[in-house]
């Protein structure tokens, strides 16, 4: 086989990788279980650098 043959069946395998790369990095991250973990991140930047508490 040729690059010139085997490049559209590559590319296809490639977009099809990193749509399903996405979506698994998007249902981690909205998964319930991880909702609190998530909001403490959200509020990192709110937190009294002093004592570490939101405020």
């Amino acid at each position: 086989m040729m690059y010139e043959e085997i490049r559209p069946m590559v590319q296809a395998l490639w977009e099809v990788w990193l749509f399903v790369l996405f979506v698994g990095i998007v249902a981690w991250a909205l998964w319930p279980s991880r909702q609190k973990e998530m909001n403490e991140h959200a509020n990192i930047p709110l937190r009294d650098e002093e004592n570490g508490h939101v405020g």
